[in-house]
């Protein structure tokens, strides 16, 4: 059966590391407040000359050095962004230009802290369907320039960078073949108003800042996340026992941590980087994935189940083997 494999990752943060006592020097914060609520204890924040598309840029090249392939051998880029450079054209062409691989498939895709996951899944599908033979998903953002620095409750949780990976498709076999197993999306526009961005060109001709309701969040992110992982294992006959390493959005300690226990999985077995990242949206899954990958606690071979909630709301799982 033809799979989309993965074969090769790669990171890319801001130049600025700024952590929770920096942060406090101009935000009415304090690092044992951030610590206790969120986990977090660092975040890194573009500077001048980096953009959205120069991180993804830098993320793809390492994953492409990774697979040890040419960039012009890749037929599909899709960004996962809710902080383009530009309303357009999508970051994913300045990428595509900027690697050099002009003329293959680039487009964007907008589903903020879940839209690696989308991306992911679009990719696949393309992949299955023969629509192409290499794809680099990305996922970045520079999600520090929508934040609305005096409010504490939002500003202390996010950060930026990029993450990318590139898929192949194989024909694989066995049990448990190689690749995407199985991939779950889901949306409700209902809950908008629990977390989105108060601008937009159609709206207020602005960009914005970010508001959310942190508690109501909260509340559905853990259980519309142990139902999907649950949906993407009825999928693949697997169970919770069979996961190798769950990599999840980085968006909050408790969140993770009340997802595992939902799940039943030890907290050793869940990659946890919002320590160091604090939440990057869109690339803070293949953020933390290739994180695990480059030290070493991803293997080929482990299950790997990777998942994201954001505003929207929306929210997806995808199960993969190495």
């Amino acid at each position: 059966m033809l799979r989309s494999v993965l074969i090769g990752t790669g990171s890319q943060l801001p130049r600025r590391a700024v952590s929770n006592e920096e942060l406090a020097e101009t935000v009415d914060t304090s690092d044992e407040w951030i610590v206790e609520r969120t986990g977090i204890r660092n975040r890194y924040i573009a500077g001048e000359g980096e953009t959205t598309s120069s991180l993804a840029t830098d993320a793809a090249r390492k994953a492409i050095e990774s697979a040890g392939i040419e960039a012009s051998s890749i037929d599909l880029i899709i960004l996962a962004t809710a902080t383009p450079d530009q309303t357009f054209p999508a970051s994913a062409t300045l990428v595509q230009d900027a690697l050099g691989c002009n003329g293959c498939i680039a487009f964007d895709v907008a589903a903020v802290c879940s839209g690696f996951l989308y991306a992911v899944g679009v990719a696949d599908a393309m992949i299955r369907a023969g629509s192409a033979k290499r794809a680099l998903v990305i996922g970045s953002e520079t999600f520090t320039r929508i934040l609305d620095w005096e409010d504490r409750a939002t500003c202390v949780l996010f950060g930026d960078g990029a993450g990318a990976i590139l898929l192949e498709g194989r024909e694989e076999s066995g049990k448990i073949p190689r690749g995407i197993l199985a991939t779950k999306l889901h949306a409700d526009g209902a809950h908008s108003e629990l977390l989105y961005v108060d601008g937009g060109p159609s709206t207020t001709q602005t960009v914005g800042h970010v508001r959310m309701k942190g508690r109501e969040v909260f509340r559905h992110a853990v259980v519309n996340l142990a139902t999907v992982l649950g949906e993407v294992l009825a999928d693949t006959g697997l169970t919770n026992a069979d996961i190798d390493w769950l990599v999840p959005h980085q968006a909050n300690a408790r969140i993770l941590e009340a997802t595992a226990k939902k799940l039943g999985l030890p907290r050793e077995k869940v990659v946890i980087t919002v320590d160091r990242h604090a939440n990057t949206s869109a690339a803070s899954v293949p953020l933390a994935l290739d994180t695990a990958i480059q030290d070493g606690r991803i293997k080929p071979g482990d299950l790997v189940m990777l998942e994201a909630m954001g505003g929207g709301f929306t929210w997806g799982a995808s199960l993969l083997r190495i």
